[in-house]
């Protein structure tokens, strides 16, 4: 028996997709992100997937569907991980991290100060269903609360990530917290996966979405340069494409040939597949 959940709004639940979708990777005889931890918190939790049909959709087999949740969350560890290698004293800033056990993947070397940061609600549940690590620490906040970042430190650089989170604010609030973080920081690099207006679309009106579709606020974007506009300070360093991930390599023969015939093409690679946009400020 799990423990007792709170009630949650669909964004706040949309967490469940992301940890589900890491536990079923897990689980997998060679997986593709392999955090055995996000399996024992789901198991914990007691959550019922079911109410994610794209994670136990017979039309997929069981590596397409956990592929993009688990190789994006893959490629924002790299991100990460680079960033504290070449600054050992930095600074992580997680948003909407979730029940995702980030800092025990990437593993940071002492002296790295890492912010988990999500709503009073989750941040209690990361508590309970998370260890202790040291330099790690649960951030309770509103991201649409002008005056959250009063609370980190401003003075290290700074590696920000956000997986699944960008859907669920609107136009506003995303510009605004961009602006936010760019100028309460002195330098860093940012990355989150991008939602295209194709990608909304899906999440608004596929079946296997409708747990967390009342939850969806942002149009999408499909141009990477338009945060450049929205934040001066941010300057696109590399778009990472999961329909070129090595890992690719690993899947059916049908989602080989599909992601060969898309890959070349930018557009098309936004259109179906997840990608990753890393800036830095």
């Amino acid at each position: 028996m799990g423990i007792a959940l709170p009630a949650l709004t669909p964004a706040q639940e949309s967490l469940f997709l992301t940890l589900g979708g890491r536990a079923l990777d897990s689980r997998l005889p060679h997986p593709f992100l392999g955090d055995a931890m996000a399996d024992e918190i789901l198991g914990r939790t007691g959550y019922d997937l079911s109410r994610f049909p794209a994670l136990a959709s017979r039309l997929m087999d069981e590596r397409t569907r956990v592929f993009d949740i688990a190789v994006r969350a893959k490629r924002l560890d790299e991100v990460v991980g680079g960033f504290v290698a070449r600054h050992p004293g930095a600074l992580v800033l997680d948003l909407g991290a979730g029940l995702d056990g980030r800092v025990f993947r990437v593993d940071p070397p002492d002296g790295v100060e890492w912010y988990d940061v999500d709503f009073p609600e989750i941040v209690a549940l990361r508590r309970h269903l998370l260890p202790e690590r040291a330099g790690a620490h649960h951030l309770a906040a509103d991201l649409t609360d002008p005056h959250w970042l009063d609370a980190v430190p401003a003075d290290r650089p700074t590696v920000i990530v956000a997986d699944g989170l960008i859907g669920f604010l609107s136009q506003d609030d995303l510009v605004a917290l961009l602006n936010r973080l760019t100028h309460h920081f002195s330098g860093g690099d940012l990355a989150f996966n991008a939602y295209t207006t194709y990608a909304v679309w899906a999440l608004k009106h596929l079946r296997g979405f409708a747990a967390i579709t009342g939850g969806v606020a942002n149009p999408g974007f499909n141009d990477p340069h338009a945060p450049e506009r929205w934040a001066p300070r941010l300057r696109l360093v590399e778009e990472i494409f999961l329909t070129r991930a090595p890992e690719l390599a690993h899947m059916s023969l049908g989602g080989r040939l599909a992601a060969r015939l898309v890959a070349p093409s930018p557009t098309l690679s936004r259109m179906v597949g997840t990608t990753i946009l890393h800036y830095r400020f």
